[in-house]
């Protein structure tokens, strides 16, 4: 069974100001996202789903998935504020979603294989989704033994500004011990480093592995979140600003011992529109990469 690849778009609507300004960054207008999908293809995904907003949905089929229906299955799922477990309400004063791991538990009725979570609009690289998709081929029919990619560090920093990382902890195997969210992390002097919790400059290696929020599961990832959620909601359902995010389930699972996640090296260097003056460094580095024979001129 092939792995499915499932992309957290609900926050695409309010972030482009509807679809119509989905950037073009690609040589004949692709998206970051067209890139994704094309390098999960080649890595042996066999259909896609997207969680989106309702609200947008006319636009997303229109625009966005028409490029891939003849290419691989596409399903659509959404996000809403009142897409919560029996006998709880979202409050009325609520605009904020519920976060990323909510989104995830959108895809619960139509994913029933080992799948990968990746973010819409951050290029991933093809050598990532070659290996999410042979370690997710291997995951079939197992359980709790999860998945993510660790990128090295040294190649997601943004040449604008700083960013923020989920650094992660890693034991001898190579499976992840703990994911701590780092920001204002960038080179200074030649050296990768952010200033921790008690004022103390720290220094990291070049390839000490970060989440890019790339992740893979096997389907009872979706027993454990509903769970989990269910307790989030009872401590958090008044504070309108709080958001169930995947490390924290992530977290959970593997300082309880139920779940174990592998953290899988990747060559592929990783660039998002971190800050506006960003944006012609992405085209620049995509046009190399197709310029280099790794993506075809026009991808779909």
């Amino acid at each position: 069974m092939k792995p499915t690849l499932f992309v957290l778009a609900a926050g695409m609507g309010s972030r482009y100001g509807g679809l119509k300004q989905l950037d073009g960054l690609g040589p004949n207008g692709e998206t970051i996202m067209d890139y994704s999908i094309f390098d999960a293809i080649r890595g042996g995904f066999g259909k896609l789903v997207f969680v989106i907003r309702k609200s947008f949905e006319n636009d997303f089929r229109d625009k966005i998935i028409s490029r891939y229906e003849n290419h691989i299955p596409v399903e659509v799922v959404f996000q809403e504020l009142d897409n919560l477990p029996a006998g709880f309400t979202a409050p009325k004063e609520r605009e904020k979603p519920w976060g990323t791991n909510h989104a995830v538990l959108m895809g619960k009725d139509v994913i029933h294989e080992p799948f990968a979570v990746i973010n819409a609009d951050d290029f991933y690289g093809r050598d990532s989704f070659a290996a999410l998709g042979k370690q997710l081929s291997a995951m079939n029919g197992k359980q709790n033994d999860y998945c993510m990619i660790g990128y090295r560090v040294g190649n997601t920093l943004s040449e604008s500004g700083s960013v923020a990382r989920g650094v992660c902890e890693t034991n001898a195997g190579g499976y992840l011990t703990g994911v701590v969210e780092r920001t204002a992390i960038e080179r200074i002097n030649g050296q990768i480093q952010f200033t921790d919790e008690n004022g103390q400059i720290v220094v990291l290696d070049d390839n000490t592995p970060v989440s890019m929020n790339m992740w893979g599961f096997t389907p009872d990832y979706f027993n454990y979140s509903e769970d989990f959620f269910i307790n989030f909601l009872k401590e958090n359902m008044s504070n309108l600003k709080s958001e169930y995010f995947i490390p924290s389930m992530v977290n959970e699972l593997i300082t309880k011992g139920t779940a174990k996640v592998k953290v899988l090296d990747t060559t592929s260097k990783w660039f998002g529109v971190t800050y506006a003056n960003d944006r012609q460094g992405v085209v620049d580095k995509i046009k190399a990469l197709v310029d280099a024979g790794e993506y075809p001129d026009r991808l779909f």
